[in-house]
């Protein structure tokens, strides 16, 4: 039997489907679910609430993955490198501040541990870092549709032109971690 040493990261980098297909992809991750933190409305939010931006939710993926595989700061790194940390509020098309760059961390290791790897990540970028980071409240689960949604649909015109090209480039930089 495997000794596994699961541990949960909390992210969101623009749209959750590009995120969650992006940790889909690696050895280690258990299970990444699509869905939403950070807001200040009560009740459970829905996505069509999230995209009004009046909720104060962003858009997110909660990522479970064995340590023993893969590290807490190795998924920072992956997810610094694989969406723009660079652009508020923003990535790509997708403009609001549901498609913020955060880092919700679980408990002051994961804080300090993400505090280190933005400041390493900051000199490879020409503009300055605005992903906030955040301790994690509350995570909301998306809807049903929402959950592996480029596996689910990967014909769709969003998943070829914005997903594939995260996907490659993920492939290009850490060919070595992919399941």
């Amino acid at each position: 039997m495997e000794n596994k040493n699961l541990q949960i990261a909390t992210f969101g980098g623009g749209c959750f489907w590009c995120t969650e297909a992006v940790f889909q992809e690696l050895k280690g991750v258990e299970k990444v679910e699509s869905g939403y933190s950070g807001g200040n409305a009560p009740g459970y939010p829905t996505y069509r609430e999230i995209c009004s931006g009046l909720t104060g939710h962003a858009e997110v993926v909660q990522i479970t993955f064995d340590a023993n595989i893969i590290s807490y700061e190795d998924i920072l790194v992956i997810f610094m490198t694989t969406h723009d940390p660079t652009t508020l509020n923003k990535q790509g098309a997708d403009v609001g501040t549901q498609y913020r760059s955060v880092i919700y961390y679980h408990d002051e290791n994961q804080k300090e541990i993400a505090e280190k790897v933005v400041e390493e990540v900051a000199e490879y970028y020409d503009n300055p870092i605005v992903t906030e980071i955040s301790p994690l409240k509350i995570f909301y689960k998306a809807e049903d549709y929402h959950q592996d949604y480029y596996r689910n649909n990967k014909e769709q015109g969003y998943c070829s032109f914005v997903i594939m090209p995260k996907l490659s480039k993920l492939r290009k930089l850490y060919g070595d971690r992919l399941k």
